[in-house]
Protein backbone atom coordinates (compact mmCIF):
# COMPACT_ATOMS: atom_id res chain seq x y z
CA UNK A 1 0.00 0.00 0.00
CA UNK A 2 1.34 3.21 -1.38
CA UNK A 3 0.97 6.27 1.37
CA UNK A 4 -1.11 8.39 1.32
CA UNK A 5 -3.66 5.92 1.32
CA UNK A 6 -7.63 6.42 2.59
CA UNK A 7 -8.63 4.77 6.16
CA UNK A 8 -11.07 3.10 4.21
CA UNK A 9 -8.35 1.07 2.01
CA UNK A 10 -6.49 0.14 5.31
CA UNK A 11 -9.49 -1.43 6.56
CA UNK A 12 -10.32 -2.91 3.60
CA UNK A 13 -6.66 -4.24 3.11
CA UNK A 14 -6.72 -5.54 6.82
CA UNK A 15 -10.01 -7.18 6.33
CA UNK A 16 -8.64 -8.63 2.95
CA UNK A 17 -5.84 -10.46 5.21
CA UNK A 18 -8.31 -11.49 7.91
CA UNK A 19 -10.26 -13.36 5.87
CA UNK A 20 -7.50 -14.94 3.83
CA UNK A 21 -6.15 -15.90 7.69
CA UNK A 22 -9.59 -17.75 8.46
CA UNK A 23 -9.02 -19.62 5.35
CA UNK A 24 -5.33 -20.91 5.86
CA UNK A 25 -6.44 -21.68 9.10
CA UNK A 26 -9.58 -23.99 7.93
CA UNK A 27 -7.33 -25.65 5.42
CA UNK A 28 -4.62 -25.82 8.01
CA UNK A 29 -7.25 -27.72 10.17
CA UNK A 30 -8.51 -30.20 7.68
CA UNK A 31 -5.29 -31.12 6.35
CA UNK A 32 -4.11 -32.35 10.41
CA UNK A 33 -7.51 -33.85 10.60
CA UNK A 34 -6.76 -35.92 7.45
CA UNK A 35 -3.13 -36.63 8.68
CA UNK A 36 -4.54 -37.86 12.21
CA UNK A 37 -6.60 -40.23 10.25
CA UNK A 38 -3.90 -41.44 8.24
CA UNK A 39 -1.73 -42.43 11.47
CA UNK A 40 -4.67 -44.13 12.30
CA UNK A 41 -4.21 -46.58 9.03
CA UNK A 42 -2.10 -49.67 9.83
CA UNK A 43 1.07 -49.65 7.75
CA UNK A 44 -0.89 -52.61 5.51
CA UNK A 45 -3.42 -50.02 5.34
CA UNK A 46 -1.47 -47.28 4.20
CA UNK A 47 0.38 -49.18 1.43
CA UNK A 48 -3.14 -50.17 -0.09
CA UNK A 49 -4.64 -47.01 0.09
CA UNK A 50 -1.70 -45.50 -1.71
CA UNK A 51 -2.41 -48.61 -4.80
CA UNK A 52 -6.02 -47.94 -4.75
CA UNK A 53 -5.91 -44.19 -4.91
CA UNK A 54 -3.76 -44.48 -7.89
CA UNK A 55 -6.12 -46.55 -9.73
CA UNK A 56 -5.02 -50.19 -9.21
CA UNK A 57 -7.56 -52.64 -9.36
CA UNK A 58 -7.83 -55.00 -5.82
CA UNK A 59 -6.56 -57.89 -8.11
CA UNK A 60 -3.58 -56.13 -9.49
CA UNK A 61 -3.25 -54.39 -5.07
CA UNK A 62 -2.74 -58.49 -3.99
CA UNK A 63 -0.73 -59.42 -6.78
CA UNK A 64 1.49 -56.51 -5.79
CA UNK A 65 1.45 -56.66 -2.13
CA UNK A 66 1.36 -60.51 -1.90
CA UNK A 67 -1.69 -60.79 -0.52
CA UNK A 68 -5.51 -62.39 -1.81
CA UNK A 69 -8.42 -59.92 -2.93
CA UNK A 70 -10.59 -60.85 -0.52
CA UNK A 71 -7.38 -59.71 2.47
CA UNK A 72 -7.44 -56.56 0.11
CA UNK A 73 -11.18 -55.91 -0.01
CA UNK A 74 -10.44 -55.89 4.21
CA UNK A 75 -7.98 -53.28 4.01
CA UNK A 76 -9.92 -51.74 1.49
CA UNK A 77 -12.73 -51.25 3.61
CA UNK A 78 -10.73 -50.39 6.73
CA UNK A 79 -9.01 -47.42 4.65
CA UNK A 80 -12.41 -46.24 3.85
CA UNK A 81 -13.92 -46.20 7.17
CA UNK A 82 -10.74 -44.80 9.35
CA UNK A 83 -10.45 -42.26 6.57
CA UNK A 84 -14.30 -41.27 6.53
CA UNK A 85 -14.47 -41.20 3.13
CA UNK A 86 -17.47 -42.03 1.05
CA UNK A 87 -15.86 -43.12 -2.08
CA UNK A 88 -12.85 -43.96 -3.66
CA UNK A 89 -13.41 -40.77 -5.64
CA UNK A 90 -13.50 -38.66 -2.39
CA UNK A 91 -10.40 -40.58 -1.17
CA UNK A 92 -8.22 -39.72 -3.95
CA UNK A 93 -9.32 -35.71 -3.76
CA UNK A 94 -9.04 -34.94 -0.45
CA UNK A 95 -9.71 -32.17 0.94
CA UNK A 96 -12.04 -31.32 -1.19
CA UNK A 97 -12.19 -27.72 -0.80
CA UNK A 98 -8.59 -27.27 -1.20
CA UNK A 99 -8.85 -29.15 -4.63
CA UNK A 100 -5.56 -30.84 -3.43
CA UNK A 101 -5.07 -34.07 -4.07
CA UNK A 102 -4.36 -37.07 -1.05
CA UNK A 103 -1.29 -37.82 -1.91
CA UNK A 104 -0.19 -34.18 -2.55
CA UNK A 105 -1.62 -33.23 1.15
CA UNK A 106 -0.09 -36.27 2.51
CA UNK A 107 2.88 -35.29 1.23
CA UNK A 108 2.56 -31.78 2.17
CA UNK A 109 1.94 -32.24 5.70
CA UNK A 110 4.89 -34.84 5.83
CA UNK A 111 7.40 -32.24 7.53
CA UNK A 112 5.35 -32.43 10.81
CA UNK A 113 5.86 -36.66 10.75
CA UNK A 114 7.15 -39.23 8.23
CA UNK A 115 4.38 -40.55 5.81
CA UNK A 116 7.01 -43.74 5.06
CA UNK A 117 4.25 -45.54 2.46
CA UNK A 118 3.80 -42.49 0.34
CA UNK A 119 7.03 -41.22 0.28
CA UNK A 120 8.77 -44.28 -0.21
CA UNK A 121 6.75 -44.90 -3.57
CA UNK A 122 5.77 -42.92 -6.65
CA UNK A 123 4.34 -43.46 -9.98
CA UNK A 124 6.48 -44.77 -12.63
CA UNK A 125 7.15 -42.88 -15.70
CA UNK A 126 8.95 -45.88 -17.80
CA UNK A 127 6.67 -47.44 -20.63
CA UNK A 128 7.41 -50.92 -18.63
CA UNK A 129 5.89 -49.66 -15.51
CA UNK A 130 3.21 -47.53 -16.52
CA UNK A 131 0.20 -47.38 -13.89
CA UNK A 132 2.34 -49.03 -11.51
CA UNK A 133 2.98 -48.36 -8.19
CA UNK A 134 6.94 -48.84 -7.65
CA UNK A 135 9.88 -47.97 -5.05
CA UNK A 136 11.25 -44.86 -4.83
CA UNK A 137 15.31 -44.94 -5.57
Amino acid sequence: MTKPFRDQDLLDAIQQALQRDVATREQQAEIRKLQERYHALTARERQVMTLVVSGMLNKQIAYEIGASEATVKIHRGHVMQKMQAGSIVELSVWPTSSNTPLLNSLILVSGYSALPVLIDYHLSSSSRDQGRIVPAL
